[in-house]
């Protein structure tokens, strides 16, 4: 049996492109696909007027990948739901599974914080969803830009969500677009990635707005530039939980995609929220507030520090890189994959205070 694997943008922008899998039946073979394949894929796009047909090829279905086996959620709050994601790197073996997504269930309806890193990720949640509710998900609301926490959007858009985010991350996705799918189609594999993409948000936030779930509302608040320029964050007024996002990072390495003074200030200007807890991008929830903010605080902190006194020595970037930080090496996982970056892009930076 073949399938075809069809590439397909939404409205024709190929910064908001897909793929889609399309059967072809039992008795269909590799000769008769290449063949008829063109016919099923043209009358496929014809039924999908709002999307446009770039590319298609025969597959095989192969063997389903079974990483997301041990796929757990767990109930923090009244209502409000986690998955953590693993501290690791884009792999075949995790799906891009790599970062929270929370869900928040309300009288009338569910939101999602956060898509997963891919379909599959993203699929696995809508799953726990449903075990727990057959109410509609009305709204999915992304935090920040990155990969990992957007690539599972269109999962939720087909159940009937709303997306929602920062009113800058609809630029800073499509400017990425590109980079991210590439990017992670090659870490992931084609298996795995099928069905991921990037979307373009419904609605922006331009400063705060609420959403009511039926008995339940939800806070959301845009900030400035920090960890990128398009955070948000979401606040659950029922239970205090309060959803950062990539704002704030607990064991993984913090990664830097904004502004390193911009996040020091955020965060401290945020420290004094009264909440009940608090739930990292990336990292255990719920972590008491400010308490869980104080590791990450001392790694900026003492990255900005370092990185000022050598650009005040007249060290070059490349040898600032390699001996700042190093102190903190046990502290943090991931720390070669993220810490020199951060290096390279606090110096970038500072060097022109």
């Amino acid at each position: 049996m073949y399938q075809l694997l069809l590439a397909v943008c939404i409205n024709g922008d190929p910064a908001l492109c897909m793929d889609r899998r399309l059967p072809l039946g039992e008795e269909m073979n590799m000769m008769r696909c290449m063949r008829e394949g063109l016919v099923h894929a043209q009358k496929w796009a014809d039924d999908h007027p709002d999307l446009e047909l770039r590319s298609w090829r025969c597959i095989t279905p192969g063997k389903a990948p079974k990483p997301l086996e041990d796929f757990a959620v767990e109930e923090i709050g009244d209502g409000v739901f986690v998955h953590r994601g693993r501290h690791a790197i884009p792999a075949p073996a995790n799906l891009n599974d790599t970062s929270n997504i929370g869900f928040v269930i309300g009288e009338e309806g569910v939101a999602v914080i956060d898509a997963g890193g891919s379909a599959a990720v993203a699929r696995a949640v809508l799953f726990h969803i449903r075990e727990r509710t057959d109410l509609p998900v009305t709204h999915l609301i992304l935090t920040h830009m990155h990969p990992d926490h957007v690539l599972g959007a269109q999962v939720f858009r087909d159940a009937g969500a709303t997306v929602i985010g920062h009113r800058k991350l609809d630029r800073a996705l499509k400017a990425r677009a590109q980079t991210y799918m590439d990017n992670l189609r090659r870490l992931v594999g084609d298996e795995g990635f099928e069905g991921s993409a990037i979307i373009s948000p419904d609605e922006g936030v331009e400063d705060t707005r609420e959403i009511d779930l039926g008995g339940r509302i939800l806070r959301l608040e845009a900030h400035p530039t920090a960890h990128t320029d398009n955070d948000l964050t979401v606040l659950d007024e029922k239970t205090g939980l309060w959803f950062l996002g990539d704002l704030l990072f607990a064991e993984h390495t913090p990664a830097l995609d904004g502004s390193i003074t911009g996040w020091t200030a955020r965060m401290a200007a945020l420290s004094d929220r009264e909440v009940k807890g608090v739930i990292p991008g990336h990292g255990p929830a719920p972590l008491d507030w400010p308490d869980g903010l104080a590791p990450m605080q001392r790694y900026l902190a003492s990255v900005t520090a370092q990185v000022r006194a050598a650009i005040a020595l007249g060290t070059p970037m490349a040898e600032t890189v390699r001996s700042v930080g190093e102190e903190h090496r046990g502290d943090w996982l991931l720390f070669d994959e993220f810490h020199p970056r951060n290096v390279t892009s606090a110096y970038k930076e500072l060097e022109w205070e």
